[in-house]
């Protein structure tokens, strides 16, 4: 595991520097949007609570975090593979987000509200989809649990800035032990570094429940002992420097040894990873280093025979060639593919994109709509048909589309920021103020959510009934910032 270089250094320092900054502001709209803590709720935070902590934090590493991974077809596998896990877990209905930061090293952190976040380098050094699924059902065990909010209950002075500040610590400290050090220097926070580590007793629970979890879920439960075993060994290897994962995981040889013991103790199942695992595992390849690099890369490997999968090894060679925009070539290596588009979205996204940059909007729109009714909770396939329908300049069937989209998600603000960009090509300015207005909010952004129905007020192109709308929705967001301020000024 190799130290980012310093230009990465800098880079996600000043980017973590930039997000501390930002929610330590004592004007700060997702800090004052907060809860505030009293006595009482310091021995014990509510959901709400936590929820709304999470919420601002995740917001902010959207926007701020540089090594987020914006993918919608890697978010949806991840989804998918944390929501089988939910289902089997000690709360199956609570509300989990999974999401990819993009990092070489092997980690994976649990924040508050369901929050469950996992570096790349966690998806490709996993050898099964039982180990990735090992990993995430130790993280949702600590969200099942209450260990977070346990662990800093023991603490007398939390405030919510404190506790975003922590939880800022542990997305530092999946990065590089200098960078987190400096970064957890600079909001004074000596107890958060503290914090960042479960206790042991925390890290015995999360990994009897997570083994409950992946055995309930169907899983090979060896997986768990398998991923920590091999992670300890490779540990080893780097002058008794450990992984980042165990710096906020410390594994002790009784938790290995208990982890083996379960595993021994249950019935063997062989268990076949999924195609999508495969997949999301090349495409995170294709999507390193230069694009001839990747393409060399696959080339080798399907002429030496050197895969575990050679659909997701041909679906790598496929993604690299598209980003070399060599899309007759692209044509050419998925066409084995074909055969497959029904089992995945990923691959029935890559179809549709191939069809698209030729040229063929009908063809990608087609095969966008067959997935969509296999696949009709697969976002990638959604943003997909919305950005071609956009592509081809079909803005009323794009918008048709978004509001059908919108009636089952009022909470996705990347269809709202679809919708305003559609309504901005047909010069719907009151229209498209309106829709970007909640996209703004929806990120937490209110001031510009504000700013956006004000400039809405000024359009000319609006009816009475839809200016009538746009005042009523500038009021109520209105009463809200003034709420927010009243926080601010109260401590809250």
């Amino acid at each position: 595991m190799k130290s980012p270089s310093l230009s990465k250094q800098r880079r996600v320092r000043g980017a973590v520097l930039a997000l501390i900054a930002c929610i330590s502001l004592a004007g700060n709209a997702q800090v004052n949007d907060l809860p505030d803590l009293g006595e009482s709720a310091r021995a014990e935070l509510s959901p709400q609570t936590e929820r709304k902590i999470g919420e601002s934090i995740m917001n902010q590493i959207r926007l701020r975090e540089p090594s987020y991974v914006d993918d919608p077809e890697i978010n949806d596998y991840l989804a998918q593979l944390g929501r089988r896990l939910v289902e089997a877990s000690a709360n199956p209905t609570g509300e989990f987000h999974f999401f990819a930061i993009r990092d070489n090293t092997v980690n994976a952190f649990a924040m508050f509200g369901g929050y469950i976040g996992v570096n790349t380098g966690t998806v490709l050094t996993a050898q099964s989809e039982s180990e990735l699924a090992a990993v995430l059902a130790h993280e949702i065990a600590h969200v099942t649990q209450n260990h977070l909010a346990r662990q800093i209950a023991k603490e007398k002075q939390n405030t919510i800035p404190s506790l975003i500040a922590m939880a800022i610590g542990v997305l530092a400290a999946r990065s590089n032990t200098s960078v987190a050090a400096g970064a957890i220097t600079s909001v004074q926070a000596g107890m958060i570094q503290a914090q960042l580590a479960y206790s042991r007793d925390f890290e015995r629970e999360a990994d009897r429940v997570g083994f409950q979890s992946l055995e309930k879920a169907g899983f090979d439960v060896h997986g768990m002992s398998d991923f920590f075993e091999r992670l300890q060994k490779a540990g080893r290897l780097y002058e008794n420097n450990a992984p980042v994962y165990f710096r906020s995981h410390p594994l002790t040889v009784e938790r290995l040894s208990d982890m083996q013991n379960r595993a021994q103790d249950s019935p063997y199942r062989q268990v076949v990873s999924s195609l999508d695992f495969h997949l999301v595992r090349a495409k995170l390849r294709a999507q390193a280093g230069q694009p001839k690099d990747a393409v060399a890369e696959f080339e080798r490997a399907l002429q030496e025979k050197k895969y575990s999968s050679e659909p997701a090894m041909r679906y790598g060679l496929a993604y690299a060639l598209l980003r070399a925009r060599n899309v007759e070539g692209a044509r050419r290596a998925s066409a084995p593919l074909a055969a497959l588009q029904g089992e995945s979205p990923i691959l029935a996204g890559l179809a549709a994109s191939i069809k698209e940059q030729s040229g063929d909007f009908t063809g990608a729109h087609e095969l966008y709509r067959q997935a969509l009714l296999r696949f009709p909770q697969a976002k990638s396939l959604v943003y997909g048909y919305a950005d071609s329908l956009f592509a081809a300049r079909s803005y009323q069937q794009a918008l048709a589309f978004l509001e059908g989209q919108l009636v089952r998600d009022q909470a996705d603000f990347r269809l709202f920021g679809l919708q305003a960009k559609t309504y901005a090509a047909l010069g719907k300015r009151v229209s498209q103020r309106r829709a970007q207005a909640e996209y703004y909010l929806l990120q937490g952004q209110l001031g510009p959510a504000i700013e956006q129905l004000q400039f809405a007020q000024k359009e000319t192109d609006g009816d009475f009934y839809e200016l009538s709308a746009v005042d009523a929705r500038l009021r109520e967001l209105r009463k809200l910032q003034m709420e927010e301020e009243k926080k601010g000024r109260n401590g809250g």
